[in-house]
């Protein structure tokens, strides 16, 4: 069974997409970017401001889903230009803790709203 997921604490979907999906004991969230949730605008153009702000989106999503951080299990990464994996990778390090969760990271032409950086999770959902 599937169960859409939601949250005003993070940036609604720009199309026909859910924030997250929780299906069985995962959640699976969203490419998110470095929209502010409250104005729905671009946060900075500053990769590692904008990394920042995709995480708390993130994090975000999976408090409503009734998951965290630390149930994250698997990332991906894109980036518009790979010279900015260093800081992005920084500030990735900031937002997860050992075991780390698996990861992709991958550069692309161009992302939504003209981000610099977007970050997709699948994680745990606490069960307890």
């Amino acid at each position: 069974m599937r169960e859409p997921v939601s949250t005003d604490k993070a940036p609604g979907a720009v199309g026909p997409y859910s924030q997250a999906v929780k299906a069985g004991d995962t959640v699976w969230v969203s490419g998110q970017v470095a929209l502010d949730p409250q104005t729905g605008e671009l946060v900075s153009d500053d990769v590692a401001e904008q990394a920042r702000q995709v995480l708390a989106n993130l994090g975000a999503i999976l408090t409503a889903a009734g998951s965290g951080m630390n149930q994250v299990i698997r990332t991906t990464v894109y980036l518009t230009d790979m010279n900015d994996f260093a800081t992005v990778n920084a500030v990735y390090a900031e937002a997860f803790r050992e075991p780390f969760p698996a990861r992709a990271c991958v550069e692309v032409s161009r992302l939504p709203k003209d981000v610099r950086v977007e970050i997709d999770a699948i994680a745990l959902l606490d069960r307890d």
